[in-house]
């Protein structure tokens, strides 16, 4: 109901759109255009990490199917299978993505 903070996911919207063409709004996950709380949550869903793959791939100069296996092998599962989300923590997976070179 923040007008402000309305118009801020909008423009996060609006800028992921503009930097990873063929995704389609609809296919966004939530998290990639809010914030947490304290707004340093350094954890994404697995979906928003796949999502951007492509782009990071061609950034690095990696192959997107090596990318794609680090993404999922980066995956931290609920606690017991049961407790919490699926989560992937993006310093984890940017360390191990410097460490390919």
């Amino acid at each position: 109901t923040n007008p402000e903070y309305l118009a801020q996911v909008e423009e996060r919207l609006n800028v992921f759109l503009s930097q990873n063409a063929g995704i389609e709004k609809k296919d966004i996950p939530v998290d990639l255009i809010t914030a947490s709380g304290g707004g340093l949550d350094p954890d994404i869903s697995p979906k928003a990490a796949f999502i951007q793959v492509s782009r990071i791939a061609s950034a690095r100069g990696l192959k997107k199917e090596k990318l794609d296996s680090l993404v999922a092998h980066h995956i931290h599962r609920p606690l017991f299978g049961l407790l919490g989300t699926e989560t992937v923590n993006v310093l984890e997976l940017n360390v191990a993505m410097d460490n390919l070179r």
